[in-house]
């Protein structure tokens, strides 16, 4: 590997992005990470400084350019280092509407005669 390179999966866990490198690792093999806009599908693409990664972290997708490289995986204020956010914002949470099928306050669990009633409104 050239001088001033390293792995993509190896940068993601010494960042901090991924809990193992094997998680790391998978995540490049299912294409869910992008190198300056292009799909990668192999997780010993090289990476260098001023790279920008496109990823997906639970319900937002991180837009990531890379600082500096690492040497080893180091605690999270020394991983913070290692690269830039640029993410566009998180949109505000919007209120949840009521869940279906809650019972009323009070109702509690239903007794074994609601439950044979709704057993035979099924069965019918």
């Amino acid at each position: 590997m050239n001088e001033g390179t390293l792995r993509l999966d190896k940068w993601l866990w010494y960042a901090r992005f991924c809990k193992t490198r094997s998680l790391a690792t998978a995540m490049c093999r299912a294409g869910q990470v992008r190198v300056n806009k292009v799909p990668v599908r192999k997780s010993n693409q090289s990476v260098r400084a001023g790279d920008v990664l496109t990823f997906s972290q639970g319900p937002r997708i991180r837009v990531i350019r890379i600082a500096s490289l690492a040497t080893r995986r180091g605690p999270a204020p020394e991983a913070a280092t290692l690269y830039e956010d640029i993410s566009p914002p998180m949109p505000p949470r919007q209120a949840r509407p009521a869940e279906v099928g809650l019972r009323e306050p009070g109702a509690g669990r239903p007794t074994k005669r609601d439950r044979r009633a709704l057993d035979r409104l099924r069965d019918n």
